[in-house]
């Protein structure tokens, strides 16, 4: 915790933080823009307020402040905020200029259709996992999760495989951010991504069977980004109802972890 009260944890990407390098504003302003989630439009500051813990004093300055800049946008009827051009043309200039994502595309919608599932790329976002692109095959039967999407890092099998290949210090300082964030269900879910984890080890994957959601089982794959040298993570997800987790074991797992081989380093 740095003297102005934000959080410079594991909760941020980079592992150790230079306080003195380190923007607190600029920091609780993009916290703002996170606050968002897939299928929100508006938010009030009371919203703000309680998703980052900010003093409400703190969040309407940051909010005007984003508002004159283009990146929210002020619903005076409703009293609420709306997320403006300025941060979306941000999101879309980051997505188009991704190579990888041109990359894996071609490959997704392949991956998609000889599964019949749901196969996503993402990334680490915070204490979440976020979608950059997810491709459902035409018979896929899963939920309509898109681009932006945010997943538990503790419940999803992409989250879990991120976690699984970071160093040991690193993966201890975020499980215990992650296990304080859910609260009264953190211990049984870190106890089962730990699990994961070992399964990991001995397979190369990561699964979700039913935790993320309760008709929703998945495999992931962890892989490093050529250009840039992230780690990235494939998921393939589909309804536990009609694809079990021998499914996933015994043949969606062995093709999700080809395919991470021919986008990036899995080693």
């Amino acid at each position: 915790m740095s003297a102005s009260g934000f959080p410079l944890s594991a909760s941020l990407p980079g592992g150790d933080i230079d306080e003195r390098k380190f923007v607190v504003a600029l920091a609780r302003g993009l916290e703002l823009l996170r606050a968002f989630r897939p299928g929100e439009t508006l938010l009030g500051n009371r919203d703000f307020v309680e998703r980052t813990g900010l003093p409400k004093a703190t969040v309407n300055r940051l909010a005007y402040t984003l508002t004159v800049l283009g990146c929210l946008r002020f619903d005076e009827a409703l009293g609420k905020y709306a997320l403006d051009a300025g941060v979306l043309s941000l999101g879309f200039t980051m997505l188009s200029g991704t190579d990888i994502l041109e990359l894996a595309r071609p490959h997704l919608r392949a991956f998609a259709r000889e599964v019949g599932a749901a196969v996503s790329l993402g990334c680490r976002d915070g204490l979440d996992m976020i979608y950059l692109e997810t491709i459902r095959s035409e018979t896929a039967l899963t939920l309509g999760l898109a681009s932006g999407s945010r997943l538990s890092m503790l419940t999803s099998s992409m989250g879990r495989a991120y976690l699984a290949v970071q160093p040991p210090e690193t993966r201890a300082a975020l499980m215990a951010e992650l296990e304080k964030a859910a609260g009264a269900e953190g211990p049984a879910q870190v106890q089962a991504t730990q699990h994961e984890i070992g399964v990991f080890a001995r397979e190369g994957c990561c699964y979700s069977f039913r935790d993320w959601h309760d008709d929703v089982n998945a495999v992931a794959v962890p892989f490093r980004e050529p250009r840039e040298r992230r780690w990235l993570v494939l998921s393939c997800s589909g309804p536990a109802s009609s694809m079990g987790p021998d499914v996933f074991r015994e043949r969606v797992a062995p093709l999700l972890k080809s395919l991470a081989r021919r986008l990036g380093e899995t080693g």
